[in-house]
């Protein structure tokens, strides 16, 4: 077992599924001990079960402007310290703007970009105060390349791109530091309204990847000497011809 993150205390949102639920086990293992956050109290309950003594739960809904400005008291009373914190939680909808709702466009922007930025300004003073601390985001390659059959999704992590490349050269002199990783399409539920065409094409390109490798992605992100900051990290699968 690695032992890169013993000592350490991470808070991970989005984590009863996908990919953060793959973080925090691969954190734990690295020794960390890992708030699990999500709005499925009945998903965390299982995910800390199987986790082990070193994950603590903690419902939030983090379209509540009010959970996610208490958020960070309730971490701290869990695990006394707060060293990294992944701002992981999103949603996602693909298709043509035309026939699109923008009720579920709304949804999405919320939790990919108002939720996750006032998540962080949560969490800022605690880290700037001890000088130290590393914030992740999930951004995605779409943030970087638009991708046509996603516009709005495209258009919510362009929007991280920018907050993180912006707020990341706010906190140099704080010593906290501010990435993103930028993956192309894994396997979590956020593609389960994907067309079972394109998802079949894409398997069989091999154009898809498992969760572990954005987990290991992180892990190399929040593990650099502390004079080194990623900013950005995109991984893609192999087949993937974005």
């Amino acid at each position: 077992m690695s032992e890169e993150l013993v000592g350490k205390t991470a808070a991970i949102t989005g984590a009863a599924s996908g990919i953060g639920l793959e973080c925090a086990r691969t954190m734990i293992a690295a020794g960390a001990n890992v708030v699990l956050i999500d709005r499925s109290a009945e998903g965390l309950t299982n995910a800390c079960a199987d986790l082990g003594p070193k994950a603590h739960p903690l419902v939030v809904d983090l379209l509540d402007g009010a959970a996610v400005s208490s958020m960070l008291t309730n971490i701290l009373d869990l695990t006394g310290d707060l060293d990294i914190f992944y701002a992981n939680a999103g949603a996602y909808v693909g298709g043509a703007v035309v026939d699109g709702d923008p009720d579920v466009w709304d949804q999405v922007l919320n939790l990919n970009i108002n939720a996750a930025f006032r998540s962080v300004h949560t969490i800022l003073p605690h880290m700037i105060a001890q000088k130290s601390g590393d914030i992740i985001f999930t951004s995605s390659v779409a943030g970087v390349t638009p991708v046509v059959w996603e516009p709005i999704y495209t258009a919510s992590k362009f929007a991280v791109q920018a907050f993180v490349h912006s707020t990341r050269r706010q906190l140099i002199e704080h010593g906290v530091r501010m990435g993103a990783v930028l993956p192309g399409p894994v396997i979590t539920s956020l593609l389960d309204d994907w067309p079972k065409a394109k998802m079949d094409e894409a398997l069989e390109a091999k154009a898809l990847m498992e969760a572990k490798e954005v987990a290991d992605a992180v892990m190399f992100m929040v593990t650099r000497p502390p004079g080194v900051v990623v900013r950005d990290l995109t991984i893609l699968p192999h087949g993937c011809d974005i």
